[in-house]
């Protein structure tokens, strides 16, 4: 007769069943559970995957306290606003004005443009001090007013500038030898200045009869020698001091501005 021996099952040590996986028993020699032997499955985990976390950590915060933090740092004091904005209001107000940065002064362009007005009271002392803001306003002006008459001219008006500037400029240090003081920054002012009545010109032929008849020659001769008027007297008397070469001087301003009226004739 053969003795038998009782196995006793194997348990794992769990926390609990889990809800997915429900735990099985197994059953001893005698066919019946021992009491409270559980024996759990164990289900594979994919490979690969990082482990689930039981639980979600939780922070709590105080939102009025943040508020209260963030709002003592994030503006400063009264105060120190009130420094900061006097200290940057008082480097703005060193800054010079962009047209005086620019050496355009608009008012001193009125003036030496009114002095001009008159052919026969030219104030002189206005023209001492040069400047080409108000020559090129000039020049672009011209070109505005040949352009609503249908004639493309800006490289025309400019290129002639130039090569009448140095011609007088020349012409005039010939004539004058060392008793000359005229440069040729003076000079381009000097004759961009005189070129209003021509734009004046340029803008009156809008209205005006065509340039073919004598009416209109009458009325561009007018404007050419009320520029070389202009011209002739900065140039002769206040710059070279040489009055009695005005009738000399005038000459080749009165061809220079005869160019410009032709431009605006045909």
């Amino acid at each position: 007769m053969s003795n038998k021996f009782t196995i006793p099952p194997v348990s794992f040590p769990s926390s609990g069943p889990s809800p997915a996986t429900p735990a099985t028993t197994t059953p001893g020699p005698t066919g019946r559970n021992p009491p409270g032997m559980l024996h759990q499955r164990q289900v594979p985990t994919a490979p690969f995957q990082p482990p689930r976390p039981s639980s979600i950590p939780f922070m709590s915060f105080d939102i009025g306290s943040a508020a209260a933090s963030s709002s003592s740092t994030s503006f400063p004091p009264p105060q120190l606003r009130q420094d900061i904005a006097s200290s940057s209001g008082g480097l703005f107000s060193d800054e010079i004005p962009l047209l005086e940065e620019l050496e355009i002064n608009p008012s001193l362009i009125w003036r030496k443009t009114r002095s001009l007005l008159n052919p026969f009271r030219v104030d002189s002392y206005l023209h001492s001090d040069p400047d080409l803001s108000g020559p090129f306003l000039y020049y672009i002006a011209f070109g505005l007013f040949q352009l609503l008459a249908g004639k493309v001219q800006f490289g025309v008006i400019l290129g002639w500038i130039a090569i009448s500037s140095i011609f007088v400029y020349s012409m005039l240090n010939f004539l004058a030898g060392k008793n000359g003081n005229l440069d040729l920054y003076r000079c381009f002012s000097v004759v961009g200045y005189c070129l209003m009545p021509i734009v004046i010109y340029s803008a009156a032929s809008l209205f005006l009869p065509p340039a073919g008849t004598t009416v209109g020659f009458i009325v561009a001769a007018v404007f050419v020698i009320w520029s070389t008027r202009v011209c002739s007297r900065l140039l002769a008397v206040d710059e070279l001091g040489a009055s009695e070469h005005r009738g000399l001087i005038a000459y080749p301003c009165f061809l220079i501005y005869c160019l410009f009226s032709m431009l605006v004739m045909f």
